[in-house]
């Protein structure tokens, strides 16, 4: 199969979680996005009004929950969630307690996803992000496991703000393998050119979080890139 700029920036959710971003920045992503084809807009939370009102459906609003240390009470996350929905939100990409997954309490983790899960509606996604390199493979397995258990629709590699690092082919490949096509694996944080983001399709994602998407889908040059997988964004 091939991979053209065109369907790679279907599966781009163009990213801004700066905390300083502003609401005009917004509107620029929103219209960059909207000029690139991409999937999504993902937002902080104060911003998805805003960025609904400027899409004026021409692409999807994610936001984030629970962003980025995890470190919030369910109940704080769930209604950030049920907020965001209510103002607009296709897609709320929440962050798991990283410290819970490390200390094996993965009971803990899947009661997290589930509180906000029930208050993300049906039709709305719900990816859940594992911060996949401060994770061990064993954990990365058992946190996509709980993710899917709890009713996720997507398990997402990173923030993209945790000193560890981002996105890697080998994470992505394990949770591609742990969730068996069941969910969507997104791969967020650090993918900053156009090969980096072939490797993870290659490796397995179906939605990338990039903030530099014009720069990653201009190394196509006009060119078609090989890839062994595409996916226009189903899950």
């Amino acid at each position: 199969m091939t991979l053209d700029r065109a369907a790679l920036a279907a599966i781009v959710d163009h990213t801004l979680l700066k905390p300083e971003a502003t609401a005009d920045e917004v509107t620029a992503l929103v219209e960059e996005g909207a000029r690139l084809g991409v999937f999504s807009v993902c937002v902080s939370p104060t911003f998805v009004a805003h960025a609904r009102e400027v899409a004026a459906g021409r692409l999807k609003v994610a936001t984030v929950c629970g962003f980025p240390s995890g470190k919030h009470v369910s109940e704080v996350k769930a209604a950030e969630a049920a907020r965001s929905v209510s103002d607009g939100a296709d897609e709320v990409d929440m962050v798991i307690d990283v410290g819970a997954a490390r200390a094996g309490l993965f009971d803990d983790v899947r009661a997290d996803i589930a509180a906000v899960r029930a208050a993300v509606p049906q039709g709305h996604l719900l990816k859940v992000i594992i911060e996949s390199a401060a994770l061990t493979e064993d954990q990365i397995v058992a946190a996509c496991e709980a993710a899917e258990a709890a009713g996720a629709d997507y398990v997402k590699t990173s923030t993209g703000f945790h000193p560890t690092g981002g996105a890697s082919v080998e994470a992505v490949s394990l949770m591609a393998r742990t969730v068996g096509g069941r969910l969507g694996v997104k791969a967020s944080g650090g993918i900053r050119d156009l090969d980096a983001a072939l490797r993870m399709v290659d490796a397995g994602a179906t939605r990338l979080g990039l903030s530099g998407t014009g720069t990653v889908l201009d190394g196509f040059d006009g060119a078609v890139a090989p890839s062994a997988s595409s996916d226009a964004g189903a899950y």
